[in-house]
């Protein structure tokens, strides 16, 4: 696990992030991975994908959309072989969250931007205007449900004892002590 702490994708953050995001993932990809695939789990806009695809026209890439359906669910993880290459562009969260299973080779490493996003109900808005009320705010409560996000996209990376890969945690919320102990403590996180 590699924490970029130099990106922000806070919401201010964003557009600026895309340029650092983009870096990471081309220096990822002509690493010793090269010749395998990767899922990149971005909750970013589109413009994302739009950015590395004109940066790195080289790199075979391919993107969810929203609303897809089986069958094109089922192109989008046909592409991830274990003699692949190439990076597949995924929404954190997303249809492709759970259910999945990309053994050996297929997906060898995950690029997760962004601690992901808190689902909008009515009882999380409550309880996030009772903190603000208690003027505790989002510190005191960083919702484990949006981690939990991320550790199942993680989890898509290293299924089994003998899976191997990398996974970028491109936020520098990620080398905060208060999201690390939310995270499994076997994770190694370095930098």
């Amino acid at each position: 696990m590699r924490v970029a702490r130099h990106i922000s994708t806070r919401y201010a953050h964003r557009a600026g992030s895309l340029a650092p995001i983009v870096k990471l993932m081309a220096a990822q990809f002509k690493s010793s991975l090269a010749t395998t695939r990767l899922l990149q789990q971005l909750r970013l806009p589109a413009r994302g994908a739009d950015l590395f695809e004109a940066q790195c026209p080289q790199v075979p890439s391919w993107r969810q959309s929203s609303r897809m359906s089986e069958a094109e669910q089922a192109q989008f993880l046909a592409r991830f072989t274990p003699d692949g290459q190439g990076i597949g562009f995924a929404v954190l969260g997303g249809s492709f969250a759970e259910g999945i299973d990309l053994p050996g080779g297929r997906l060898i490493g995950a690029f997760i931007a962004t601690l992901g996003c808190r689902r909008s109900t009515r009882v999380n808005e409550q309880m996030k205007q009772r903190l603000r009320a208690l003027r505790r705010g989002l510190r005191l409560h960083l919702p484990v449900s949006r981690l939990q996000k991320v550790v199942q996209a993680a989890g898509r990376v290293i299924r089994t004892p003998s899976d191997r890969g990398v996974v970028h945690l491109m936020d520098d919320r990620f080398a905060r002590a208060e999201v690390q102990r939310l995270l499994p403590s076997w994770w190694r996180l370095s930098s």
